[in-house]
C-alpha cells in the first residue's frame, strides 16, 4: 500500500466510508462524488496503479473485481449497469489506484 494514495488509506480504515464489499482482496464502497444514482467504486486492497499495470500474476484479482460488481449488481436487484475502468490521467482516472466505477440509474456529466 502506498501512504499518500487515499484508496490505500480507505483500505487501512483511515477514512470512513459507507463499504459495500468488503473481502481479503477486494473492498467496495459508494463515491463521494457520484455520477449516477448509484455508484460503488470496487477495487483491490493491493495497490495497483491502473489496468496499465496489471501482471499476469494480477489475472484472478481482476476477475474477482468483475465478479464482485455482479454480486453487488444482484444483491440490488439491478436491472441495468455500466462498468468503467479509466486507465491513467488520459484516460479519466484520477486516483492512481485500479478501480471499476459500477453506475446504474440516470447517469450525470456523461455524454
Amino acid at each position: 500500500m502506498i501512504k499518500k494514495c487515499i484508496f490505500c488509506k480507505i483500505i487501512k480504515k483511515e477514512i470512513p466510508l459507507d463499504i459495500v464489499f468488503e473481502s481479503k482482496d477486494i473492498i467496495a464502497f459508494y463515491d463521494i462524488h457520484p455520477k449516477a444514482k448509484i455508484h460503488i467504486l470496487i477495487l483491490p486492497k493491493k495497490h495497483i496503479v491502473s489496468v496499465k499495470h496489471l501482471k499476469e500474476k494480477d489475472k484472478e484479482l481482476i476477475g474477482k473485481i468483475i465478479l464482485t460488481a455482479q454480486k453487488i449488481a444482484r444483491k440490488k436487484k439491478l436491472k441495468g449497469y455500466k462498468l468503467i475502468i479509466n486507465v491513467g490521467s488520459q484516460g479519466g482516472q484520477l486516483i492512481p489506484h485500479l478501480h471499476l466505477h459500477l453506475l446504474s440509474g440516470k447517469l450525470v456529466g456523461f455524454p
